[in-house]
C-alpha cells in the first residue's frame, strides 16, 4: 500500500522550498498543481495549491483559501534527531508551537506551525 498525505497550500513553490529545506530531501515530483516528497517506503507527502483542490471538488468542500491557518490535522514525524528538523523549520519560517520535550506517551516531541498553518510534530522514541 502507498499512502499519500496531501496538504493544501497557498503558494506551491514557497511551500515546496520550505519542506525541501526542513526535510532535507528533493521532491520526486514538482509540476504545476502538485509537489511530492518521498519520505519512506510507500509514504508520500504532497503539496497541492488551494486553488487546485477547489477546481477538482468545487463547491462540495469549504474554500480552503478562507480557512488558511486553521489547523484541522497534524503530521507527526518520528525521526532520529527532532531538534535538527525543528531548527530547520524555524529557520525556514515556521513558528514553534511547543518546544521539544519528553511527552507522557514515551516520545520526545516538539511542534511547529508551517507557513500555511499546518501543525507538524517532530519526535523520537525515548522509551
Amino acid at each position: 500500500m502507498k499512502t499519500n498525505f496531501i496538504l493544501y497550500v497557498k503558494d506551491q513553490k514557497k511551500s515546496s522550498d520550505f519542506y525541501k529545506d526542513i526535510l532535507g530531501v528533493d521532491p520526486i515530483l514538482d509540476v504545476p498543481g502538485m509537489t511530492e516528497f518521498k519520505l519512506g517506503e510507500g509514504f508520500i507527502l504532497g503539496l497541492m495549491p488551494e486553488t487546485g483542490i477547489k477546481s477538482i471538488l468545487g463547491d462540495s468542500i469549504d474554500d480552503p483559501e478562507e480557512s488558511n491557518g486553521i489547523s484541522r490535522c497534524e503530521l507527526y514525524f518520528t525521526v532520529d534527531n527532532p531538534r535538527l528538523y525543528i531548527d530547520r523549520a524555524q529557520l525556514s519560517g515556521a513558528i514553534i508551537l511547543s518546544r521539544l520535550e519528553n511527552r507522557n506517551w514515551g516520545d520526545e516531541a516538539g511542534y511547529i506551525k508551517d507557513i500555511d498553518g499546518h501543525v507538524i510534530a517532530f519526535a523520537r522514541k525515548i522509551n
